[in-house]
């Protein structure tokens, strides 16, 4: 008896839930025929679970001291891409002095940096997409510093530019610490935050010609490149402290990894995520790079790899070739130095040894103050004017100082311009960074970062049909 009125109770208590399951959803019919649509999918909304996406966790988490940690910490890589790339304006001419190299040699090494930079810049955003952003950085933090310290102890020409391009190859991961800084900031900080980023190339720019000033005249270039990767080591126990991008971890299914990332940087900012729970599907095919050259990202694609080019090219172009100038005295100069006044071309390439003196070293100091000193205006250009309209205006400014740097003028003159130079490029730079990491970055970490390489290899197809090769040739003169 006990038994049948043990299942008599259970029978009425099950015929009782399914009721009031089926006057629940009888009510809910009610409501959505007397009411509007909208009330009716408010009504709907209220009987299921909330959820949100990482995107509207990171801007409901909004900006705090997280984002202090994570811009001073990752702004800091920075300084260590500058210290390598910014090395070779200081490290050419001692070199050249070192192992009697002819212009084209010393230009390889520059090729080479940019090769191993090219090549592993889509390895590493491939990586990155396929098994975290925060594995690919700090791997190229030690794989600079490894083989930067390597290049140290070179015993000829041929280890040096193969060391540097293994350095090249970890500043391609070091890279994407750009991407992990991107996917954390508030939307509304991005066009202030990115372009200050840009203090800590000028500080590593800056570094590495202290070093170049103090270093190399008393213990030569091997110390200099030795002292510059202290700022690695010092950056690889900092990296601790960053976490891995949760939109990354969204995608790569592990939500319960994202929930824990998200919370640890609410309660940094004193912050609440928002009400429900993080949903987002499971990207099950991340870094597809066919995505570039669909009809939906054709244009955008080939528009913005031909920017990239343009920005690098122009960049480095500005860097370099003012180290050239100044090292082989081929300024116009109306008050030159009798020091300065030699001019050394490609036939005495062999014969001459002439490593910068101090004010040669000030110049390239004081440029590099460009590349921040304007760093108010460019975050009005942004935000005013937008992305597009100012690319256009600091490629054009661009150009136009480009060309003023062929005039005759003082030493100061030339400083100006310099100066004038190196903070339009900078800004254009940035410019193109953040346009970039807007469009393409909610797709993948490989779609955004293709650009570089993908404007290095066709610049290299380019360049393979070029019709002579100029290496031992004279000048070409009018006739």
């Amino acid at each position: 008896m006990a038994l049948k009125r043990s299942s008599s109770m259970k029978t009425q208590l099950v015929d009782a839930i399914q009721l009031q399951e089926v006057e629940l959803e009888e009510e809910i019919n009610t409501l959505s025929s007397n009411n509007t649509p909208a009330e009716a999918a408010e009504a709907k909304a209220q009987t299921e679970p909330k959820c949100y996406t990482v995107e509207e966790a990171v801007e409901t988490i909004g900006f705090g001291r997280f984002h202090i940690l994570l811009f001073v910490i990752m702004g800091s890589a920075n300084i260590v891409e500058a210290l390598e790339i910014m090395l070779l304006a200081v490290v050419s001419p001692e070199i050249r002095c070192e192992w009697r190299l002819e212009d084209w040699q010393v230009a390889l090494v520059s090729t080479m940096v940019f090769l191993g930079f090219m090549v592993f810049g889509v390895l590493c955003g491939y990586v990155a997409d396929k098994y975290g952003r925060w594995k690919v950085v700090f791997g190229g933090f030690i794989w600079a510093s490894y083989f930067s310290l390597l290049t140290s102890f070179s015993p000829s020409y041929g280890w040096f530019i193969f060391l540097r391009c293994m350095v090249g190859c970890g500043v391609a991961g070091t890279s994407q610490g750009f991407v992990l800084k991107t996917e954390f900031i508030p939307a509304k900080y991005r066009a202030f935050l990115l372009p200050l980023a840009s203090i800590f190339w000028m500080l590593g720019s800056m570094l590495i010609i202290i070093l170049g000033m103090t270093v190399v005249p008393t213990m030569g270039w091997r110390w200099m490149i030795r002292f510059s990767i202290i700022p690695s080591i010092i950056l690889i126990g900092l990296f601790m402290f960053i976490p891995e991008s949760a939109r990354f971890q969204v995608s790569a299914g592990n939500i319960q990894g994202a929930m824990s990332t998200l919370n640890w940087i609410a309660k940094m900012n004193g912050a609440t995520l928002p009400e429900g729970e993080l949903r987002e599907p499971e990207v099950t095919e991340r870094g597809n790079a066919v995505t570039l050259i669909s009809p939906a990202f054709r244009r955008t694609s080939l528009l913005l790899w031909y920017s990239w080019f343009v920005a690098s090219f122009s960049y480095y172009g500005s860097v370099l070739s003012s180290s050239e100038l100044l090292e082989k005295n081929l300024l116009c100069m109306t008050d030159a130095d009798p020091e300065h006044q030699i001019k050394h071309n490609q036939e005495e390439a062999l014969c001459y040894c002439i490593p910068f003196n101090m004010a040669d070293y000030q110049t390239l100091l004081i440029s590099c103050l460009g590349e921040v000193a304007l760093i108010p205006l460019n975050i009005g250009l942004l935000n005013i004017f937008g992305r597009k309209p100012s690319m256009v205006i600091l490629l054009v400014l661009s150009a136009i100082f480009f060309m003023l740097v062929n005039i005759c003028t003082t030493m100061f003159g030339f400083t100006v311009l310099l100066f004038l130079l190196r903070s339009v490029v900078s800004m254009n730079f940035n410019a193109v960074y953040i346009y970039t990491a807007e469009v393409l970055m909610s797709k993948s970490v490989i779609l955004a970062l293709s650009p570089f390489a993908t404007a290095c290899v066709i610049c290299a197809v380019g360049v393979a049909f070029l019709p002579i090769e100029t290496r031992g040739r004279a000048l070409l003169q009018d006739a």
